[in-house]
C-alpha cells in the first residue's frame, strides 16, 4: 500500500494532500467528540479541526473524476464539500452567538456526513482508496 500512497503523492500531490487531511479530520474528530467539551484544549483542537476540515473541503473543489457519474468532472461525493463550505463557518458562527446546543449539533453533523459518510464513499470499489483496500484484503485472503 506503501507504493500506491508514494505513487500518490509524486502523481497527484493534491489528492494525497486532500487524503493526509481528511484522515487527521477524521481522527482528531474522534477525540474531540470524546473529550470534555468547553475547555482551552477543546477550542484550540477544534480550531485545527476547522482548519483540517476546511483544507480538505478546499482541495476536494480541485478535484476532478471524469470517469465516474460527473458534471464537468464533479461527482456526487463533491456535495459533501458543498456541505462543509456551508456546515464548517455555521458551526463557527453558532458557538460565537453563544449557542452550544447549535454548534453541537452542527459539528456532530458535520462530524458524521463529512468525515463518516464521504470516507465510507471513499471506500467504494471503484475509487482510488477503495480500490487500494479491496486489493489489499482480497490480496491477503
Amino acid at each position: 500500500m506503501s507504493n500506491e500512497l508514494t505513487r500518490l503523492l509524486h502523481q497527484h500531490p493534491l489528492v494525497f494532500f486532500h487524503l493526509v487531511t481528511a484522515l487527521a479530520a477524521l481522527l482528531l474528530g474522534m477525540a474531540l467528540l470524546a473529550r470534555r467539551k468547553g475547555t482551552h484544549g477543546h477550542r484550540a483542537l477544534g480550531w485545527t479541526w476547522v482548519a483540517l476540515m476546511g483544507s480538505t473541503a478546499l482541495a476536494s473543489a480541485f478535484i476532478r473524476d471524469y470517469q465516474l457519474p460527473n458534471l464537468f468532472g464533479y461527482t456526487p461525493i463533491h456535495a459533501f464539500t458543498v456541505l462543509v463550505a456551508v456546515m464548517l463557518p455555521r458551526g463557527v458562527w453558532l458557538i460565537r452567538q453563544g449557542n452550544v446546543r447549535g454548534h453541537r449539533k452542527t459539528m456532530q453533523s458535520l462530524f458524521v456526513g463529512a468525515c463518516v459518510l464521504a470516507g465510507l464513499f471513499t471506500l467504494l470499489p471503484g475509487r482510488f482508496l477503495g480500490r487500494l483496500l479491496w486489493q489489499q484484503v482480497l490480496g491477503l485472503a
